[in-house]
């Protein structure tokens, strides 16, 4: 659990006793269920980390909401997209492992995270991440609820694929940034989980199944 579930429950359950004992046991209810809800949002379970060469990982839980095209600073880029609704966990992760080249803050709006235009207008985090010979770039993106993104890492940082690296709060977006060379394996509607879903395998590496290793014998053939 991230320990800013505390920081929220603790007082609400200072509330709820106090109220249960000022007035009645019903009016202390409120302030314990959303107690339990603080402790359950700020959950932050354990994940298996995928070892496969040149494989990406989710930096967040949620929906994959956009797979496609994009240009930064002049380089085009494939884009993944993924919405954290409330009931996701909103720990995030490093895509890659590498080193932090790059941490950008960038003030901004806080449009509903579903909304195209928030990628460039929300307030946001930018984060580059150098390592295996590519470079990666993600973005935790503010929504509509969400009013606090932490970051934990500084530039120069040595990060693993699927570590923890930060969290936004209520309600968010994160976008991931790739080479235009990356084999993609999500599409828009897929749920991913942070850390252990692979959303797209780096260098054109992809590790072989038993039915597309048979495939590739028979095609030397």
């Amino acid at each position: 659990m991230v320990r800013d579930a505390y920081y929220y429950a603790f007082p609400l359950l200072a509330a709820a006793a106090l109220m249960g004992w000022l007035a009645s046991p019903l009016w202390a209810l409120p302030a314990l269920l959303l107690a339990a809800f603080f402790l359950w949002f700020f959950r932050d379970p354990d994940r298996v980390i995928p070892g496969e060469a040149g494989a990406l990982v989710s930096p967040a839980d949620g929906k994959v909401t956009d797979v496609s095209p994009s240009i930064l600073n002049g380089v085009e880029r494939l884009r993944i997209s993924i919405f954290l609704n409330v009931f996701n966990v909103h720990v995030n992760r490093s895509p890659i492992s590498g080193v932090i080249r790059e941490v950008r803050y960038q003030r901004g709006k806080f449009l509903n995270a579903m909304n195209a235009a928030s990628a460039e207008q929300n307030e946001q985090n930018v984060v580059t991440v150098e390592g295996d010979g590519q470079t990666v770039i993600f973005r935790q993106i503010a929504g509509l609820l969400a009013r606090r993104i932490v970051f934990s890492k500084k530039v120069g940082d040595r990060v693993g694929r699927g570590e923890r690296v930060g969290l936004i709060k209520f309600g968010s977006r994160v976008d991931v940034l790739v080479d235009a060379s990356a084999v993609i394996e999500v599409k828009v509607g897929d749920q991913v989980k942070g850390g252990s879903s692979v959303l797209a395998y780096l260098n054109a590496e992809r590790p072989l199944t038993a039915g597309s290793a048979g495939q590739a014998q028979r095609g030397a053939r």
